[in-house]
């Protein structure tokens, strides 16, 4: 059983590990998308508790139109075809982003797939989709004006748990560990709020080469790295 409760994942590469082959980009989101589906396997297999998934940010509708309605497509498919997996394998589906500003197809399926597997007590895999995490900010801040202006609030009492309970991941524990391949290192709007306390891992692999080895191997070099801290403390 593994101890970390939430891993998040940029998933980043898919266009450049299809080109570098010869495909197209879209392919290439194809292959992420197949290499998606084991390694959610394996997280529930490894005993984490939510698998977060940097599906499709709020900055990707200014790629091409053909790749967008593709990356549109993509989880409409998987979460039809897999849905009856994810519920014989427990796992439960939520979705961080703002839903109504995907396509009707898109949407359905996504809310569908939240609605079919809201029993699972397994592994929750968490979807962000039209995701950013400014805008996830601005609109918990909207959000709490709001409630503030229908009770009698004073600013005082406005603390760090008001301003969560309107964040997309309400209910979910901050991540552990942020992990992004494709040899970037930066969080590029990812969960810019909940990862104040999160160990950051990089890999230059691009996302459809990214297996359940390198997910172990970020584990074990977190936990190194909070032993070490741990030690550093006592030794201080």
């Amino acid at each position: 059983m593994n101890d970390l409760l939430h891993i998040a994942i940029v998933m980043d590469g898919n266009g450049r590990w299809g080109r570098k082959r010869g495909l197209t980009r879209s392919q290439g989101h194809y292959a992420g998308s197949q290499a998606m589906e084991r390694l959610i396997y394996a997280a529930g297999e490894m005993g984490i508790k939510v698998l977060t998934l940097y599906a499709f940010s709020t900055e990707n509708w200014k790629r091409p139109k053909d790749e967008v309605n593709y990356l549109m497509d993509l989880p409409a498919h998987f979460l039809t075809k897999k849905l009856p997996v994810f519920m014989d394998k427990n796992i439960k589906v939520c979705v961080s982003g703002d839903i109504n500003g995907l396509p009707s197809h898109t949407r359905n399926a996504v809310t569908s797939a939240i609605s079919t597997t809201k029993d699972n007590d397994g592994l929750i895999v968490n979807f962000a989709m039209n995701y950013g995490g400014r805008a996830e900010i601005l609109s918990a801040v909207k959000s709490l004006m709001r409630e503030v202006n229908r009770k009698d609030f004073k600013i005082d009492q406005v603390n760090d748990d008001m301003i969560e309970n309107y964040l997309y991941t309400h209910g979910l524990p901050d991540p552990d560990i942020i992990i992004r391949t494709g040899g970037e290192q930066r969080l590029s709007n990812f969960l810019i709020w909940q990862s104040a306390g999160a160990e950051l891992w990089f890999t230059d692999r691009y996302f459809p080469d990214f297996n359940r080895e390198l997910l172990q191997q970020a584990i074990e070099e977190v936990k190194e790295r909070k032993y070490r801290y741990r030690q550093e403390k006592i030794d201080f």
